[in-house]
């Protein structure tokens, strides 16, 4: 590999950078509200379940638009979509980059929004959805199609394998009953797409089926919302009874629908570990710049050990874990995920984690004013904190890697 990032991609981050000043911070200096020590507060639509202001989202929506009308916001997509087909190595830095800057409408991490964006939805319509549910991809882009992903369970998690969500086939339809549990984006969501077993026993791969619900289908219900650790909250808690869909509501192969699930969960895990690194290495440069400011006892904190070993340990991690991240999305590039799914695990837990680490290390060297939310670090802690948990659980991505490692099956 050649380890000098391409000059295409140089050039995309520097466009980046300029679009952000031209057209997004302008927009984020009218509304400090959803940015500085007001921002959960702001954003969030107590009254209403703790679900996100409508306000909040238009302005995402604002920022969206005008990221695509730049021609920045579908980057990732195909060109056939209107994008540039970017590469997983470009969207890797890009998602590092927009990561490492201070807390901005560039790049939202709660409803996981930016100025380019991430589509993985989109990808598993490409990749396994018929004509007809494709032709949803150009609403679903402009959001005027929205589509939950409904996978997790009351009683099952990072075990996909086991719901107990059941379709049952009956003249020709499907009825589904179930629930759902963290089925994010409900509270606005026109479709949801809910997997559920269709065939063969409790654990077994095969036999969970994709299907794509509208979900002002009867017998769909969501129930509330969850108050989460990071606010506001659109993960939602979903009752399925009775609900009846046509068979053309199946996404992909039926009793096949993993294929789907991983598509959308490997589309996130690179990006994720790529934002990781991003967050994890600002965190740092603030804490170097403070140390190198603040003085106690006639020095600054910089010329103190217990400033500095810390801080080199992760740099030193966010050094090694760029690399590997870089690498392995060079590598999905030539041989799709497929071929590194080890990989894709590494990177996954290991930038989570490093985050939230480097998160910790930014409250512990400023201080008391690193505990306040005059500072951005127990926002960057609180969102990053759930990546160790969702599109399956570090615990899952490290087993993902020792099955690659003794070669088991």
């Amino acid at each position: 590999m050649d380890f000098e990032i391409p000059a295409e991609i140089g050039r995309l981050l520097t466009d980046l950078d300029e679009f952000i000043a031209r057209e997004i911070a302008p927009l984020e200096a009218e509304h400090p509200q959803y940015f500085d020590h007001r921002r959960e507060f702001a954003r969030t639509d107590v009254e209403h379940g703790g679900i996100p202001r409508r306000e909040w989202e238009d302005l995402l929506e604002e920022m969206m638009g005008r990221a695509d009308r730049a021609g920045l916001y579908r980057y990732s997509l195909a060109r056939e979509h209107g994008g540039a087909g970017g590469t997983n190595l470009a969207m890797a830095c890009v998602r590092e980059h927009l990561a490492n800057k201070p807390l901005g409408l560039h790049s939202d991490l709660q409803t996981e929004s930016a100025i380019v964006g991430n589509f993985p939805i989109v990808r598993v319509l490409e990749a396994v959805g018929t004509s007809a549910q494709r032709e949803l991809i150009e609403p679903i882009i402009r959001r005027q199609v929205l589509i939950g992903f409904g996978l997790t369970e009351p009683g099952h998690g990072s075990d996909a394998t086991w719901l107990e969500t059941t379709a049952a086939p009956d003249g020709g339809d499907w009825v589904i009953n179930g629930a759902k549990r963290f089925n994010t984006g409900m509270h606005r969501a026109t479709h949801d797409l809910v997997f559920a077993r269709t065939s063969g026993e409790a654990g077994s791969p095969r036999g969970i089926t994709a299907f794509l619900v509208p979900t002002d289908t009867p017998g769909f219900e969501v129930l509330y919302q969850h108050w989460t650790f990071n606010m506001p909250s659109d993960h939602s808690e979903v009752r399925l009874t009775d609900v009846r869909v046509p068979d053309d509501a199946v996404v992909g192969q039926l009793d096949g629908g993993l294929a789907a699930m991983l598509v959308f969960v490997n589309e996130n895990r690179i990006r994720q570990a790529a934002s990781g690194v991003g967050a994890a290495q600002f965190c740092i440069d603030e804490s170097v710049r403070y140390a190198r400011e603040r003085v106690t006892f006639g020095r600054p904190l910089s010329e103190r050990q217990a400033i500095q070993w810390p801080l080199v340990e992760l740099h030193t991690d966010a050094e090694l874990v760029r690399t590997l991240v870089r690498r392995t999305a060079w590598e999905m590039d030539r041989e799709g995920i497929s071929g590194v799914p080890d990989r894709v695990s590494m990177c996954n837990y290991r930038a989570n984690r490093l985050a939230c680490e480097a998160a910790d290390r930014a409250i512990q060297v400023h201080g008391g004013i690193g505990y306040t939310r005059a500072k951005p670090f127990e926002h960057v802690y609180r969102h990053h904190r759930r990546y160790r948990i969702t599109e399956g659980s570090e615990e899952i991505q490290i087993r993902n890697v020792a099955r690659a490692l003794f070669r088991h099956a």
